[in-house]
């Protein structure tokens, strides 16, 4: 056994994981996201003695999901321990139904939705997260068994961004026995969820399972290592891709993008799969970019024939135009109508954020709407002779235009930015800005180890 897999995890040790994973703001601000089990909390308390050692603040959030009927009182009992440990804690809760499928997929977005909330709410850009070695070893299985390629097999990033929250995992290289050590070295008390054993989960037969793979030598430490390789890779591969990306591809203001056929495929194909998926990610507004499995048949079909007809991908649709590739939103499942006041901010389709622009005099219940253009809408636009707009003068093609945000009122459309079209008369007017939850351009992967080992 490794040195390293012996004893509590001190105050100096853990200093060196966190300037690994920083820089960190000052003075520093930080939140973790404390379940109640050993990880969370051990890490909660490093990370408060961490933050008081620097002047700065630790904020721990407890995600009540309310899928036991114990619930409440636990995260109760969780706040309770680290108040008494001098730590500003709270709880977040899950409300609403619950799915009877998929319910940990369910509650794991809901947690993550609630926690970037609170931060982004409270100006907080580091939330702290305590995956450990186990647990890069349990998603790497767990990934390897849904044929994952590169990203999937890097398993988690010691660094993540999800929009202007920074997601760090200090302990992916932690074991934790020694998480649950430096508890019991505090005399700090845990949570043990019943969960964590239940083989329904795929997690928990993995975990069941640990000890045998360890006798033919797959152990959570060599898995992490591998993992790690694997992380190098995948670091490489997305620096090309956005290189390709910067040179290959145009992202428009209202939502679609152009992308140059022929630089796409001279690329090595993985690259062009990043490329490829970063665009229907985030033109096509879902919450995971597209399955691998039908990225690659969409690319074969680019690579044989060029499309064809065009075809449909994690809501998008994809249509070869000559020299160029047009990726843009799918028609239909688009966003849900938002409505909105002067000077309401509001996301719409999950890619735009829009505000409503009017004068300080209009009246404050004038509500309106952003929704689609629609085909009901097109000729609202084309009815004003001055305005008659082709593909040529506006630069939107025509299959995109029932898909661009439009505000509308009681009397009906009131205008489309992106046509520069606005209603004869109206004092109020839709601000809109392309902001897509998958960013074609983002921060590398992050591959950071106390021990990196060599190739």
């Amino acid at each position: 056994m490794n040195s390293f897999d012996e004893g509590p995890l001190g105050a100096s040790e853990f200093g060196c994981l966190l300037d690994a994973v920083g820089p960190f703001d000052s003075p520093t601000r930080v939140a973790v996201a404390t379940s109640g089990g050993a990880d969370s909390v051990a890490l909660c308390l490093l990370t408060h003695q961490w933050a008081e050692s620097r002047n700065g603040k630790c904020h721990a959030l407890v995600v009540d999901h309310g899928l036991r009927s114990d619930s409440v009182q636990e995260a109760a009992q969780v706040v309770d321990w680290l108040v008494c440990s001098g730590i500003d804690a709270h709880v977040l809760t899950w409300s609403g139904p619950k799915p009877i499928r998929g319910i940990q997929a369910a509650a794991r977005n809901a947690r993550y939705d609630l926690l970037l909330s609170w931060c982004r709410d409270h100006r907080i850009s580091d939330l702290m997260l305590a995956h450990h070695r186990d647990d890069q070893a349990e998603t790497f299985l767990l990934r390897l068994g849904r044929k994952s390629g590169v990203d999937g097999l890097s398993a988690m990033a010691a660094v993540s961004h999800r929009g202007d929250v920074r997601l760090v995992r200090p302990l992916l290289d932690v074991p934790k026995s020694r998480l649950i050590a430096t508890l019991k070295s505090q005399g700090h008390p845990w949570v043990e969820d019943p969960s964590n054993h239940d083989p329904v989960f795929a997690r928990s037969r993995i975990r069941e399972l640990a000890p045998a793979l360890a006798n033919v030598g797959i152990t959570a430490e060599g898995i992490s290592v591998t993992a790690r390789r694997l992380g190098r890779a995948r670091a490489a591969l997305e620096h090309y891709a956005s290189e390709l990306v910067n040179s290959g591809v145009e992202a428009h203001a209202a939502g679609f993008c152009w992308i140059d056929c022929e630089a796409l495929l001279a690329a090595p194909e993985e690259v062009g799969l990043r490329v490829l998926s970063r665009v229907v990610a985030a033109v096509g507004a879902g919450r995971a970019p597209p399955r691998y499995e039908r990225l690659e048949r969409v690319y074969a079909t680019l690579l044989r024939n060029g499309l064809g007809r065009g075809c449909t991908l994690s809501g998008c649709r994809i249509i070869a135009r000559g020299p160029r590739i047009l990726v843009c939103r799918e028609n239909r499942g688009i966003g849900d109508c938002v409505t909105l006041q002067p000077g309401q901010n509001r996301r719409w389709d999950a890619r735009f954020d829009v505000s409503l622009l009017g004068s300080p005099s209009l009246a404050t219940d004038q509500t309106c709407e952003v929704r689609r253009l629609g085909a009901e809408g097109w000729p609202m636009v084309v009815a004003r002779p001055e305005l008659r707009l082709n593909e040529h003068h506006s630069g939107i093609p025509a299959v995109v235009r029932a898909t661009l945000p439009a505000l509308w009122d009681q009397v009906g459309l009131l205008g489309v930015p992106h046509l520069n079209f606005r209603r004869e008369g109206a004092q109020m007017a839709l601000d809109v800005k392309f902001a897509p939850i998958h960013p074609l351009v983002f921060p590398p992967f992050s591959v950071v180890s106390v021990d990196t080992t060599p190739i």
